[in-house]
């Protein structure tokens, strides 16, 4: 590669290696504009960092042959889906090439006889779910941004969603994949059975590697019968000791509901004040609870039994939908957390933790209490049913020495979740922003021995560098996010 030159309008690509790479995709889906290339700068975080080059291929033959060049080039490859990412793993640190697979977006077969579906890697998550749905078939993972995320980006992160408590995560649904590794080569994986003992479960190695390991471009996923019915309650409770404790008791009583979603008192009054649906401003807690099956009896005796084992534990407030319209009014508070969040503060960074179901009180206090400390506000919600809390601090960049509370505040979160028991990500990944907490979560063996793997199926660390690993020994969140450029006039996030 050539000097990097100054500037968003100029690449450090020779004129050479964009003719190849535009013989490989195509010239219309090779992306060196400024406009262009800041457009992939960036992900659902607030960072950025323009590319050299953004490329769209078309195929598993164009990946490859990209992947190629950039070894030979040794240039740094991003691999990217809709850029829905909330931990910084979409953000192309450094510059080189954003390989954005929107393109391959087909679903090549749903096959209800073996029950599985074989898609690009760019099909849209509700895409899938509706087409799937339409011939009676169904897959559970729901992330928040269902919407906009792709299968690919999804796999890469191994994400959940708010049925994951009853149906598992991604990497649940994954039967078979078709990567390609740094050097170009393409490798077949796992295959289109549920039963699989046949050597090492590489596919599964793949699955939540964040595109540091090789680039997917095939997913067979598992699909399960459709479930006809649901039953929804909102049920509110004067403390978070008290939803915790029916949390335990619901599924101590043999229940497993699909979702467990958990919202606390910040987020209750930010979307109060956003939706004015009467939300009482005094509760701690509010858990939306659903159940779904083929038995509409069933369903509703299970919801009631939820509501009567959260009376015991002192909810305060129980509201039932007795029709799918009752069912979207009472989730509409949860749905509107984004938006209302969005309202309080210009910007915001959405956290992803996971304490045991136990901890869950004592984290959202020790959140508040981090709250106070640092004078900003954050709101707790996520899946109370597996204890991936979602803290939200909200914040404006603006104001001189917030952005420097905010990566305090985030570093005590991490420290507080990990001295829980718990641990950094459950569902969005540790990216570019948690990069180095990864050896407190896990150990610095551990790290050492993902980086071996990571050194043998990508010998010159040109697949999405600056993610996943620790660069600077004893570096906090704070140090990553200030040197990260954010280019004037852009927001994002």
């Amino acid at each position: 590669m050539s000097e990097r030159l100054t500037g968003p309008s100029l690449s450090r690509l020779s004129s050479a290696v964009l003719d190849e790479l535009a013989r490989i995709v195509g010239r219309a889906h090779l992306h060196v504009g400024p406009a262009e290339r800041i457009a992939y700068s960036f992900d659902a975080t607030f960072p950025q960092d323009v590319p050299d080059v953004a490329l769209t291929p078309g195929s598993a033959e164009e990946v490859a042959a990209v992947l190629r060049l950039a070894t030979r080039e040794r240039i740094p490859v991003h691999t990217r889906g809709a850029g829905t990412s909330l931990a910084g793993g979409a953000v192309p640190v450094g510059g080189g090439i954003v390989l954005s697979l929107a393109r391959m977006n087909r679903i090549r077969e749903i096959d209800p006889a073996d029950g599985v579906a074989v898609v690009e890697p760019g099909v849209v998550t509700a895409e899938l779910q509706r087409a799937v749905e339409r011939l009676g078939l169904f897959y559970p993972p729901d992330p928040a941004s269902l919407n906009q995320c792709t299968i690919g980006g999804n796999v890469a992160c191994n994400a959940g969603g708010p049925r994951c408590l009853k149906y598992g995560v991604t990497k649940d649904y994954v039967l078979g994949l078709t990567v390609v590794l740094a050097d170009g080569r393409l490798l077949r994986l796992g295959g289109r059975t549920v039963k699989n003992a046949t050597g090492y479960q590489l596919a599964h190695l793949f699955v939540g590697s964040e595109g540091t390991l090789g680039v997917i471009t095939e997913v067979v996923l598992r699909l399960v019968p459709l479930p006809r019915y649901r039953g929804t309650a909102a049920i509110f409770f004067p403390t978070l000791d008290a939803a915790s404790m029916a949390i335990t008791a619901v599924l101590a009583a043999g229940i497993l509901p699909a979702t467990l979603e958990l919202m606390d008192r910040t987020t209750i009054n930010v979307v109060e004040d956003y939706l004015g649906m009467g939300l009482p401003r005094e509760a701690e807690a509010l858990i939306v609870a659903e159940q779904d099956g083929n038995d509409a009896r069933a369903i509703q005796e299970e919801v009631q039994q939820i509501a009567t084992i959260c009376r015991e534990h002192g909810a305060t407030r129980v509201d039932l939908a007795a029709s799918p319209e009752e069912r979207e009014g009472l989730w509409r508070a949860r749905r509107a957390v984004s938006a209302a969040l969005g309202r309080v503060r210009p910007n915001k960074l959405g956290e992803d933790i996971v304490v045991p179901r136990s901890q869950i009180p004592d984290m959202v206090r020790r959140i508040g209490q981090i709250s106070a400390r640092h004078g900003l506000p954050i709101a707790v919600f996520g899946h109370a049913g597996d204890g991936n809390l979602h803290p939200n601090i909200l914040f404006d960049r603006r104001i001189p020495g917030e952005l420097e509370r905010v990566e305090r505040a985030a570093a005590e979160i991490f420290a507080a979740a990990l001295e829980l028991g718990g641990t950094l990500s459950g569902e969005h990944g540790i990216g570019s922003l948690k990069r180095e907490f990864l050896p407190d979560a896990l150990g610095p063996e551990t790290v050492a021995l993902m980086r071996a793997l990571k050194q043998t199926l990508d010998p010159l660390g040109i697949l999405n560098p600056h993610k996943l690993f620790p660069e600077r020994p004893g570096a906090a969140h704070a140090d990553f996010l200030r040197t990260l450029p954010v280019l004037e006039g852009q927001t994002p996030g």
